[in-house]
C-alpha cells in the first residue's frame, strides 16, 4: 500500500522521524496518527495512498514555509496486506560474526538521501530506506523456502550474487531450503530447478556467465505466481535488467492481490550501467577494465602501420557509459561515439574530417564506439527495418562494421589515401568473464542487502547504492527511466577535453533534432578548459 502524509496548518517544523518508529512488538513499524495542535485547534495528518511518498504539506496542497521538503519513497511491506503477520527476533542477535558490531541493526528512521549536493535553503528532497538487517524479521528460518532466478543477458558478477544470496540466507539466517530456477522466468513453469547450498555454489563466483542459465522473455505472471504458490516458496530473488525488474514488479503485484506471504526482491543487473537511481550496476567496473585490453590491442595494431585506424565496439544499447569511462581510463582513444551524442560523417566538423586531421598529426587513431551509437544513421543507410528480441529490445545493427566500411570507402575512393582498418568487437568476451575484485565485493553487498530486506518483510523492492549507501528502492523507480550519459555534465566535457574530438553537434549534416533545444543551447555555450 502506498502512502503519503500531509500535515495541516503547522507553525512548528514537523518531526518526521517520530512518525517512523521502531517496534518491538510482532507488528511492523507503524505510522501513528497523533492529533497536532496549532493555534488552539486540533488537526489530524491526512494519509493518502499514492506511490508511498511520505511528505509534509498543508491540507490545501500549499507548501508551508517551515516544511523542509523531506520525502520518503518507501517500499511495500508484507504487513501492508497481511496486518496480522507475526514477527520474530532477528537471528543475527546470536551471530558470532556480528557480536563485535556496535550497531547490528538498521533503525527504521535511517534513510538515504538521493541528492547530497545541496545549497543553503535547499529542500531535503527524496530519500530511500537504508538497507541492512532489522531487529525484527517476518520469517522463521526453518519456514523459509527461497528461490533465485536470473534473466536477460550475461554480465560479470551474476554468479557472485547467486553465491552470496545462498550463503547469506544460510550463514546469517540459518535458511537451508533454497531453490535455483533454471533458464530465466520460463523456468518457473517448466519445472527446471536445482537445490542450492553453500557447498553447491562455493566456487561459482570464479566463473563467468550464470550458474542457473538464463533466457529472454518467457514472463507469464499468472503461471509464475501459480508455481510459487504450489511450491510453497515465500522468498523470491530476481536478478535482471530493466525488463526483468518490470516483471518482478508484476509478480509482487500478483502476490499482493492473492494475499500471499511472499517477499519479492529484485537485484538490478545491466552491464551498460543504464539503471536509474543507483550509483552503478554490478559488472560495470569489470567491463570497463576488460575493455582496456581491446583498446590497447587496437592501439598497438594501428600504430604499427601507416594510416592505421582502429575501431573498438563496446556495449551500450541506449547508454554510452562503458565507452565513455573506458575512453577516459585509457587515454589512447582519439574519438568516442555514444548513443546519446549523434555524429555525422561528411562535411565540416564531421568524423571524416577529424580522422584525416588526426592521421596527419599522428599517422594513426583509435575510435571507441558504443553498439547503440548512430543506429538511425545506420538503418537509413542500410534501409533496414526495426526488429526486436524476445525481451522487446530493439535488435541493433552492427555499427562497428558499418563504420569501418564507411571510413574505408571514403578514404580509398574519395580521398585516394592508403588506410589500414582494424576492427575489434570484444562484446561477448567482456560479458562472459568473471567479475573482478571490486565487483565481487559490490555483488556481496547487493546480495546481503536483498536477503536482509526480504527477511525483514519488505517486498516489491530492488537494492542498490545511492550516494555510496545501500538502500531499498521501489522497483518502479529504477524502471521508469533509463540512465544515460548527460551531454551537459562535466564527465562528458572531461572526455571531449581528453580526446579533443569535435562534439558533432554543430555544422552541416548534424542531427540537431536528436538534442532538445535547451540541451543544444547549453552545449553551444559550453567551454571546455580542464579535465
Amino acid at each position: 500500500m502506498e502512502a503519503s502524509i500531509s500535515f495541516i496548518g503547522s507553525t512548528t517544523k514537523p518531526n518526521l522521524s517520530s512518525l517512523i518508529t521502531p517496534s518491538s512488538s510482532s507488528n511492523p513499524p507503524r505510522l501513528p496518527v497523533p492529533a497536532l495542535r496549532f493555534n488552539k485547534a486540533s488537526f489530524f495528518p491526512r494519509i493518502s495512498h499514492r506511490n508511498r511518498l511520505i511528505r509534509a504539506q498543508s491540507s490545501d496542497g500549499l507548501r508551508q514555509e517551515e516544511d523542509d521538503g523531506f520525502v520518503l519513497e518507501d517500499v511495500p511491506h508484507l504487513t501492508t496486506f497481511l496486518p496480522d503477520l507475526p514477527s520474530y527476533p532477528n537471528p543475527l542477535k546470536e551471530s558470532q560474526a556480528y557480536a563485535i558490531v556496535k550497531r547490528t541493526f538498521v533503525s527504521s528512521e535511517d534513510v538515504v538521501a538521493q541528492n547530497i549536493v545541496v545549497q543553503k535553503g535547499s529542500k531535503r528532497g527524496v530519500h530511500f530506506r537504508r538497507a541492512g538487517p532489522r531487529e525484527r524479521v517476518y520469517f522463521r528460518s526453518d519456514e523459509v523456502k527461497a528461490c533465485i532466478v536470473t534473466c536477460g543477458g550475461l554480465c560479470p558478477g551474476i554468479n557472485t550474487v547467486i553465491r552470496e544470496i545462498v550463503c547469506g540466507l544460510n550463514n546469517m539466517y540459518g535458511v537451508s531450503n533454497i531453490l535455483g530456477i533454471q533458464g530465466g522466468y520460463k523456468g518457473f513453469y517448466s519445472k527446471n530447478t536445482i537445490t542450492l547450498t553453500p557447498k553447491v555454489v562455493n566456487d561459482i563466483h570464479k566463473r563467468g556467465g550464470t550458474f542457473l542459465q538464463t533466457s529472454r522473455g518467457g514472463h507469464d505472471t499468472a503461471k509464475i505466481v501459480d508455481n510459487i504458490q504450489d511450491r510453497g516458496i515465500n522468498q523470491v530473488y530476481i536478478i535482471g535488467g530493466d525488463g526483468t525488474q518490470k516483471g518482478a514488479e508484476k509478480i509482487y503485484q500478483e502476490v499482493e492481490r492473492r494475499g500471499l506471504p511472499v517477499a519479492v526482491s529484485g537485484i538490478p543487473k545491466t552491464i551498460d550501467n543504464d539503471i536509474a537511481v543507483i550509483d552503478k550496476s554490478f559488472g560495470f567496473d569489470t567491463a570497463v577494465e576488460e575493455a582496456q585490453r581491446a583498446i590497447n590491442a587496437a592501439h598497438v595494431e594501428v600504430e604499427s602501420v601507416e594510416n592505421g585506424v582502429g575501431i573498438v565496439k563496446l556495449m551500450g544499447r541506449y547508454s554510452g557509459f562503458i565507452a565513455m569511462i573506458a575512453t577516459l581510463a585509457n587515454r589512447d582513444v582519439d574519438c568516442c561515439l555514444i548513443p546519446e551524442s549523434p555524429f555525422f560523417l561528411e562535411g565540416k566538423g564531421g568524423l571524416f574530417e577529424f580522422i584525416e586531421e588526426r592521421l596527419k598529426q599522428n599517422s594513426h587513431m583509435v575510435i571507441v564506439i558504443a553498439e547503440g551509437a548512430g543506429q538511425d544513421y545506420v538503418a537509413q543507410s542500410m534501409r533496414a527495418s526495426e526488429t526486436k528480441d524476445a525481451s522487446g529490445n530493439r535488435l541493433l545493427l552492427d555499427v562497428g562494421l558499418w563504420l569501418t566500411q564507411q571510413i574505408k570507402d571514403h578514404f580509398t575512393n574519395v580521398r585516394k589515401m592508403t588506410i589500414n582498418m582494424k576492427y575489434i568487437d570484444p562484446t561477448y568476451m567482456i560479458r562472459a568473464i568473471p567479475s573482478n575484485a571490486s565487483d565481487n565485493v559490490y555483488c556481496t553487498l547487493l546480495a546481503q542487502s536483498a536477503v536482509h530486506g526480504a527477511m525483514a518483510g519488505y517486498s516489491g523492492f530492488t537494492v542498490g547504492p545511492v550516494n555510496s549507501r545501500h538502500a531499498y528502492i521501489p522497483i518502479s523507480r529504477v524502471t521508469e527511466v533509463t540512465n544515460t550519459v548527460k551531454l551537459t555534465d562535466r564527465m562528458w566535457a572531461r572526455l571531449l577535453a581528453s580526446t579533443n574530438q569535435p562534439s558533432f553537434l554543430t555544422g552541416e549534416g548534424a542531427l540537431q533534432n536528436v538534442i532538445d533545444m535547451e540541451t543544444q543551447e547549453k552545449i553551444d555555450n559550453m567551454k571546455i578548459s580542464s579535465i
